[in-house]
């Protein structure tokens, strides 16, 4: 029987609004057997500074992958979803859409707009922290991720 493989930890940006979502998500990914880099910003106007190093966020690193909320003050992750996409230096990094919309029409146009996955945040508490395992499972031990 082989030894499961050790993964290197990933660095993943949330874009998300809501302190208790972002609460959850970090708790989800601290408990998980892989301990990621998590970097979180709060609307669509830091997540962009952050993606292009404006400013404060100078030194982050590069994410490999992003958790994006959808409803989120100043800009909305729709259009964060289209910037990122469009702009040739991001657009190979993977975007979860991670919301709590099940609204057909924000599916499709997340997808349109070349979401990698779009997610519907459970209401249930140990659900939510299911789902987010899931996330970080499959990024970061099924998917093979592009280089840097």
């Amino acid at each position: 029987m082989s030894t499961p493989q050790i993964m290197d930890p990933i660095d993943v940006l949330l874009v998300e609004d809501d302190p208790g979502d972002t609460l959850m998500i970090r708790e989800a990914f601290e408990d998980n057997k892989v301990r990621n880099n998590l970097a979180t910003v709060a609307d669509g106007i830091e997540a962009m500074r952050y993606l292009r190093k404006e400013g404060e966020f100078a030194t982050a690193p590069r994410p490999d992958l992003i958790l994006l909320d959808l409803n989120l003050p100043r800009m909305d992750g729709r259009e964060v979803l289209a910037e990122i996409k469009q702009d040739e230096s991001l657009s190979l990094i993977p975007v979860v859409v991670l919301t709590t919309s099940a609204a057909e029409e924000d599916v499709l146009r997340s997808y349109k707009l070349h979401a990698n996955a779009y997610v519907t945040k459970p209401v249930d508490f140990e659900r939510f922290i299911d789902v987010v395992r899931q996330i970080d499972d499959f990024f970061v031990t099924v998917v093979k991720l592009p280089q840097q």
